[in-house]
């Protein structure tokens, strides 16, 4: 078994980033001042799988659009931190694993930008992103997923831990 292998086959917790990694970090501006984002059904069919098998999932975001919070709602996920400070996600993160008393060895992260990298650094977890990632963010992640953010990234990073774990359906 590759290294990479096994440290797929140990996650329980998956936590994203949603601007860039859940969608394409595209944002519609409306006139009525509505900012709304695209997901992928299929992202949406990996979380709704990940969660019938008993992971954890939770969202990391510092955006906070109510339409956002109502399809993370949908999806049944409900450890949602959002709207804090971009250079607070580190405190948001922290303070779930403290909470819920999660290993931080048994977590996946998946974040694309900046704002992400104090947690993606970190040497325990299982630090990944999508193939569009900013620069930086890829040259600190254990895995770069081919799929780009919004566009299958959170599936295959789902599908790489169910599969290793003989969890994934086909």
């Amino acid at each position: 078994m590759n290294p990479l292998h096994e440290r797929f086959a140990r996650v329980r917790t998956f936590i994203f980033d949603v601007d860039g990694v859940l969608t394409d970090g595209s944002v519609n501006a409306l006139a009525s001042g509505e900012q709304f984002r695209t997901f992928n059904i299929r992202d949406g069919y990996g979380i709704e799988q990940a969660l019938k098998a008993g992971y954890k999932i939770a969202i990391v975001s510092a955006g906070n659009q109510e339409g956002v919070r109502k399809r993370l709602e949908f999806l049944k996920i409900k450890d949602i931190f959002m709207g804090g400070p971009s250079d607070q996600k580190l405190n948001a993160y922290l303070g779930y694993l403290t909470r819920d008393a999660i290993a931080e060895d048994e977590v996946l992260y998946m974040g694309d930008d900046l704002p992400d990298w104090e947690i993606l650094a970190r040497p325990t977890l299982l630090s990944t992103c999508p193939a569009d990632a900013a620069d930086e963010i890829q040259a600190v992640c254990d895995y770069i997923s081919p799929k780009p953010g919004g566009r299958g990234a959170v599936r295959d990073v789902i599908e790489q831990v169910m599969k290793a774990q003989g969890k994934w359906l086909r």
